[in-house]
């Protein structure tokens, strides 16, 4: 991988000290979440600092943002990049180890959020180490360099029409290995597009429409890239289907369904899968109200394979907004109202379970997990800290940020960022 930025790397690094060779390995990672739920995409870290008290008023440094986005930040060798308006246009930020600003790049006017946890700026950048790609609301898919110059900039709104979602624009664009990769999934016009990451142009669109029931059509998760039978390929989970498409022309090459087979309503699709060797863990259902669903479907064979890869089922666990993450061979589902639960991706028996306490907000913030130390954090700013062990988990502190978070904690160094509606901290170990 081609890397810039290499100043800001060494700022971080140098508090770190000495360390074996897999401690330099989660080092990088540390310096690297590229992003929103990393380079291996949802997993825990196997080290990282241990940050137990912090709160709006005890951090290592904060910096006021300029208007309200919910995306969450990514790391490209030690430096931050945030989305987020600014007096009225969408906007890149860019920080250094010590939260001072490197540049700001702005874009064309923004489409605000209609939501009171929406914002224009949901969509997290993403990162290949050379440049830094952002996708808005407003149909802004671009492209900016080490230095904060734009490389190229389409209007998907303009080329493909505007999206219908009951909910503000969610899914955040991803990285092949030659494209920037983009999809739609609402009730008009849903699709799957590539884009060539050097110009911007076109590589290839597909069609992805599925007849489902009301709103169960609208999607804000974001696919993985995965490899299928050898292939670079993409998981996509929308619209009561897994889909699996050949990263190179798009081709669908697996598809899974029947996810919903009692037809419910407004079942939107939020959290993204997790996938764990051969084993796709899938949140759905309102587990925000009550009807959670959680499923395990093997990824092997070619077609449509849903009459043979669904493997289990859950209706007591799951997510409606945070996306599990992946614990070595286990997964761990937060789910909207405090449960949190460590499942066996191969069975899904539960392994431990546990309980935060409850508040009128929800969870909508994917956790984190450093170590054994996994950090979740609630709508109103309630973040938590508890120890896993084996076959137990322990709250350790619950500290108060003060201000409402939607984005997800992002490890950075020796600290961990965390993204407010007003503020982006950088929390450290006492």
């Amino acid at each position: 991988m081609r890397r810039f930025w290499h100043g800001g790397l060494a700022t971080v690094l140098c508090t770190l000290g000495s360390v074996s060779a897999s401690d330099d390995d989660a080092k990088s990672d540390r310096a690297n979440w590229t992003n929103w739920r990393g380079a291996d995409g949802a997993r825990a870290l196997e080290t990282g600092p241990k940050v137990l008290k912090f709160g709006g008023e005890q951090f290592r440094w904060k910096v006021a943002l300029p208007g309200k986005g919910s995306s969450t930040p990514i790391v490209v060798d030690g430096r931050i990049f945030v989305t987020v308006p600014v007096e009225g246009v969408d906007a890149l930020l860019c920080f250094d180890a010590d939260g001072q600003q490197v540049f700001q790049t702005i874009f064309g006017a923004e489409n605000p959020g209609k939501h009171r946890r929406g914002s224009g700026a949901n969509a997290s950048p993403v990162s290949d180490g050379q440049d830094v790609f952002v996708y808005f609301k407003s149909g802004t898919l671009a492209s900016v360099d080490g230095k904060g110059a734009v490389n190229w900039q389409v209007d998907l709104v303009e080329k493909y029409g505007r999206e219908s979602l009951y909910w503000d624009h969610g899914t955040s664009p991803i990285l092949t290995e030659r494209y920037v990769v983009m999809a739609r999934m609402d009730e008009r016009d849903s699709w799957l597009a590539a884009f060539d990451k050097k110009t911007g142009e076109l590589a290839w669109k597909v069609e992805r429409n599925y007849t489902t029931p009301r709103e169960c059509d609208h999607g804000y998760s974001t696919p993985i890239v995965i490899q299928h039978d050898g292939q670079e390929s993409i998981l996509t989970w929308g619209a009561e289907q897994i889909t699996i498409h050949q990263a190179l022309d798009g081709k669908l090459v697996w598809s899974c369904g029947n996810f919903n087979p009692e037809k419910n309503e407004l079942w939107p699709t939020i959290a993204s899968p997790v996938v764990v060797g051969d084993m796709a863990v899938v949140a759905y259902g309102r587990a925000d109200r009550g009807t959670p669903r959680l499923f395990g479907v093997r990824l092997s064979g070619q077609g449509d394979v849903t009459k043979t890869n669904h493997v289990w089922s859950r209706d007591d666990i799951g997510a409606f907004v945070p996306t599990p993450l992946v614990h070595g061979k286990e997964v761990i589902v937060l789910g909207d109202r405090g449960d949190v639960e460590c499942l066996n991706p191969q069975t899904g028996e539960t392994i431990w379970k546990d309980k935060y306490p409850q508040a009128r907000a929800n969870f909508y913030a994917s956790p984190l997990l450093l170590g054994p130390y996994l950090y979740a954090i609630r709508e109103d700013g309630a973040a938590f800290v508890s120890e896993i062990e084996g076959r137990s988990v322990k709250l350790l502190a619950e500290n108060e940020m003060q201000q409402d978070i939607v984005g997800s904690p992002v490890p950075f160094g020796d600290s961990i960022l965390i993204r407010g509606e007003t503020h982006l901290f950088c929390i450290a170990p006492e």
